[in-house]
C-alpha cells in the first residue's frame, strides 16, 4: 500500500511517523516517514503492529495484547526496523471508534528521539563535569584559603607583638597599619571561604538559643567606635515586640549586620548610620524579624541596584577603586538570608542615602509574642525611604547652611582640631575630607579655607593646620 490520505487526516508528508491499525493488529496506513523510519519500501501496509512495537504489543489469534493506555498520553517506546534494528520513540496512541462494532481503528503517532536522548545523554555528562568542576574549584578555594590564613595570623601575631613594644610614634603607626591591613586579608580570606561553600551548597546553619539584644550590642560594640572616629551619629532602635531569646544562627545573623553596616560606614562620609529592628509576624513558634540599615551615604541609582547582590559585582569599577572590597559580601548576605527562609532588598537615591533592610525567619521562646500569624502590637510596617531619608536628616546634613549642616560642621571640626594637637594626621585628614564634603555648596571664602586646611594637614603642618581650623570656625560663626 503506498503512503497516501487517510480519511481525513493529511498525514502522508508529516514529520513524524503515522501508522493506523485494526483491532486485529494489522496495519492498514503508513505514511511516509513510516515507511521511511522503520525501513520498508511500500510493504509495511498488512503486517502487525507487533512486528514494529514487539515489547508493548503481543499479537494472538484475531488480536492483541498490550498495556498501553491509549488516549492523550505520551509514553516512551522502542520501535523495530525491518531488519531488526531498533530504535527509541515518543508515541501516542488514539483509539478511533468504526461505524460498525468491531471495526475500531488505532492511530500511532510516533516522533523519533535519537537525537534527543543523544544530547539529553551529552547535557547530562556536561552538568556532571560541571558539577565536578565546580567541587574541584570549591576544595582548591577552601585549601588556599586555610593556607593562606596561617600565614596573615602569624603575621597579625608578631605586628601585635611588636607593637606593644615600640616606644616611636611613627613605626607604631606603621605597625598598626600593618595590623589593619591583615584584619582586612582575613575578612576577604572568610568572604572567598563561605562564597565557595555556598556555591557547592556545603553551607550549613547552626541555630542555637541567644538572646537578641545582648547580639545586637555586640554587634554595635563592633562598629561605634569606627563610625564616630569617623565623625558620624549612630543609633539603634529596638521594637519592644521583638522576642528577648530566639533561636537562630547568631553568628550569621550577627555577619549579615557587620557587613551591612560596614557597607554603610564605607560609603558615608556626612551624617548618621541607623540600625532598625522590628517583628513583622509570626506563625505558631516562629517569627519574622526584619532588619534595617539606615545610612546618608553617597546613594545608588535605580539602574545599578541589580548589580549589588550579584557575586563579584559592584556598581562601577570606580567603587572598587576608591573603596576596595572583592563584590562578595552582599552576595553572601543574600545567600545567608534565604537559607533563613527570608529575603533582602535595597532602596536608596543616589546623594541621599541607602535603606538596606532583610527579614529572617526564626524560633521564639513560648509565650514571648503576640497571637500566631499577628505581627507586633501596634506595628504598622517599615516606614518607606522616603520617610527615612527625611527622619534621618539626610538632605538637611548636606545642604550647606542647615542647621543639621552646621552642627555637623562644627563637630568635626572640634574633632579635626584634636586629631592635629595630638599629631594624629590619619584621622585628621578623614575628619578634613567629611568637612570638605559638608561644605559643599558653601561660599567661595569658607571653600578656599576648607581647601587650604586640607593641604595643610596632608603635608602634617600643625602651625597652618590650627590656623586654617580656626580661621574656618571664624568663617562658620561669622566672627
Amino acid at each position: 500500500m503506498e503512503p497516501c490520505e487517510y480519511g481525513r487526516f493529511p498525514v502522508r508528508d508529516a514529520l513524524e511517523i503515522v501508522l493506523i491499525f485494526d483491532r486485529a493488529g494489522k496495519i492498514i496506513y503508513a505514511n511516509t516517514q513510516a515507511h521511511t523510519h522503520l525501513g520498508y519500501e511500500g510493504d509495511l501496509c498488512g503486517r502487525k503492529i507487533g512486528e514494529v512495537f514487539p515489547n508493548d504489543f503481543k499479537m494472538r489469534e484475531g488480536g492483541f495484547d498490550t498495556d498501553y493506555p491509549f488516549g492523550e498520553e505520551t509514553r516512551k517506546l522502542v520501535a523495530y526496523r525491518r531488519n531488526h534494528t531498533c530504535f527509541p520513540v515518543r508515541t501516542r496512541i488514539l483509539p478511533e471508534s468504526g461505524e460498525n462494532p468491531g471495526e475500531e481503528t488505532y492511530i500511532c503517532m510516533a516522533i523519533v528521539t535519537s537525537q534527543e536522548d543523544y544530547l539529553n545523554r551529552e547535557v547530562a555528562q556536561v552538568k556532571q563535569q560541571a558539577r565536578q568542576a565546580l567541587k574541584v574549584k570549591s576544595e582548591f578555594v577552601a585549601n588556599v584559603t586555610h593556607e593562606l590564613r596561617t600565614p596573615v595570623n602569624g603575621i597579625s601575631g608578631h605586628v601585635r607583638e611588636l607593637a606593644g613594644k615600640e616606644t616611636d610614634a611613627e613605626k607604631f603607626r606603621t605597625l598598626k597599619v600593618i595590623e589593619r591591613c591583615c584584619e582586612d586579608m582575613n575578612k576577604i580570606i572568610n568572604n572567598i571561604l563561605d562564597f565557595s561553600k555556598l556555591e557547592a551548597g556545603r553551607f550549613v546553619l547552626e541555630p542555637r538559643r541567644f538572646n537578641v539584644r545582648e547580639m545586637l550590642s555586640y554587634v554595635k560594640s563592633n562598629h561605634i567606635s569606627r563610625i564616630t572616629e569617623k565623625g558620624l551619629e549612630f543609633f539603634m532602635t529596638v521594637s519592644p515586640e521583638v522576642p528577648e531569646y530566639i533561636t537562630g544562627d547568631e553568628l550569621r545573623i550577627g555577619q549579615i549586620l557587620n557587613n551591612l553596616l560596614s557597607n554603610a560606614l564605607k560609603f558615608t562620609s556626612v551624617g548618621r548610620i541607623s540600625l532598625e529592628v522590628f517583628r513583622t509576624a509570626q506563625v505558631n513558634d516562629k517569627v519574622e524579624l526584619f532588619f534595617m540599615v539606615i545610612d546618608s551615604g553617597i546613594g545608588i541609582g535605580d539602574a545599578d541596584k541589580d548589580k549589588l547582590f550579584k557575586s563579584f559585582s559592584q556598581v562601577d569599577a570606580s567603587i572598587s577603586r576608591k573603596y576596595g572590597g572583592t563584590g562578595l559580601g552582599l552576595n553572601i548576605c543574600k545567600q545567608l538570608v534565604e537559607l533563613m527562609g527570608g529575603r533582602i532588598g535595597v532602596e536608596s537615591e543616589r546623594g541621599r542615602g541607602s535603606v538596606f533592610s532583610f527579614s529572617i525567619w526564626v524560633e521564639a521562646d513560648v509565650g514571648e509574642a503576640d497571637a500566631p500569624g499577628q505581627p507586633g502590637a501596634g506595628y504598622d510596617g517599615p516606614p518607606s525611604a522616603e520617610e527615612l531619608f527625611r527622619r534621618e536628616g539626610c538632605d538637611d546634613v548636606r545642604r550647606y547652611g542647615g542647621g543639621e549642616n552646621q552642627k555637623a560642621l562644627e563637630r568635626n571640626l572640634s574633632k579635626l582640631i584634636l586629631c592635629v594637637e595630638m599629631e594624629n594626621w590619619e584621622k585628621a585628614e578623614m575628619f578634613t575630607e567629611t568637612i570638605r564634603e559638608l561644605a559643599g555648596g558653601a561660599p567661595r571664602e569658607v571653600s578656599r579655607t576648607v581647601l587650604k586646611l586640607k593641604m595643610a594637614v596632608q603635608k602634617e603642618d600643625y602651625e597652618r593646620a590650627i590656623a586654617g581650623a580656626e580661621q574656618l570656625r571664624a568663617c562658620l560663626t561669622g566672627s
